[in-house]
């Protein structure tokens, strides 16, 4: 179901980093990235497998959410996904502009950031990778970049998106917001889309300032619309709280969802037990270990 272990050495999404003084090297990493960002295009993408999209397909329609917001995108750029490409093969013999697709319980706003993905193999803010320095980063609206890890706080009584805009999105079906690169994971997952699955984990991993209630809500949205096969997801959520559990054991609604119950839960307890039997298996060695060195030396 997921690994065994969630040790801080395998995940390196943990404290957020503190930001360093401004410095010349800094912002000439920072532009750099930026040039490298604005020469990229769908041919040099990974996430689009080196091949770019052919626009003089037919055009399909697709009405999203339940105000039945209309977008339009080629037939060939949608058949990136299995899903799309079987529903695209059931609007072939519509008329030209009666091909229309019907999401109603797709938010408009996700299925916005899933088409960007599938024209230009990623999605706002797009994701930066300093090779140099083996580093990450998110593109925020001002061009600057934030090279922070996934950082929760207590519920601080404000409404969720005030807290960081570009993390969090109002799910209509939740009736609450969620975490944005969450519920564009699911999505993915629908359609078949497995890149865009490994991009939104990557891009969540570098979100911060998201509190408590917000993250828990967002997993129990990731275990409802995941199966217990896909581990990825759920596994993301139990490791953040093993490693900050020390603000996870302090929140009120940390108590309350507990008290609640489910799947997550248990395997939430089930995540702890294996870590702490990795932490005192790694004791009793580093123990031997030392005994052993002392019965050498005598």
């Amino acid at each position: 179901m997921f690994k065994r272990s969630f040790t801080a050495s395998k995940d390196k999404a943990g404290k957020a980093r503190k930001i360093s003084k401004r410095s010349f090297r800094d912002d000439t990493t920072k532009q750099r990235l930026r040039d490298a960002l604005k020469d990229a295009t769908p041919d040099s993408s990974p996430s689009l497998g080196g091949c770019s999209p052919k626009l003089n397909s037919a055009i399909i329609t697709i009405a999203v959410g339940k105000d039945q917001r209309l977008f339009a995108a080629h037939e060939d750029v949608l058949s990136r996904s299995p899903w799309f490409a079987e529903a695209c093969r059931e609007q072939f013999f519509a008329s030209p502009g009666q091909r229309r697709i019907t999401l109603p319980d797709e938010e408009p706003e996700v299925f916005s950031a899933v088409l960007e993905y599938m024209y230009k193999g990623d999605y706002y803010p797009r994701l930066l990778h300093d090779r140099k320095r083996n580093t990450y980063a998110l593109e925020d609206g001002q061009g600057d970049l934030t090279m922070q890890s996934i950082s929760p706080q207590l519920d601080s009584g404000k409404k969720a998106g005030s807290l960081n805009e570009l993390a969090v999105v109002y799910h209509h079906g939740v009736g609450d917001y969620v975490l944005r690169d969450t519920v564009i994971y699911c999505t993915a997952l629908r359609f078949g889309l497995t890149d865009l699955q490994r991009l939104t984990l990557r891009k969540q991993g570098l979100q911060s300032g998201i509190d408590v209630a917000t993250i828990l809500r967002s997993a129990r949205f990731a275990y409802a619309n995941t199966p217990p096969s896909d581990s990825r997801l759920r596994a993301h959520y139990l490791a953040l709280i093993i490693r900050s559990r020390k603000t996870f054991k302090r929140s009120g609604t940390m108590q309350m969802e507990m008290e609640k119950g489910g799947q997550f839960f248990f395997d939430l307890f089930v995540a702890m037990a294996n870590h702490i039997d990795d932490v005192v298996e790694i004791a009793s060695l580093t123990v031997t270990a030392r005994h052993t060195r002392t019965r050498m030396q005598d």
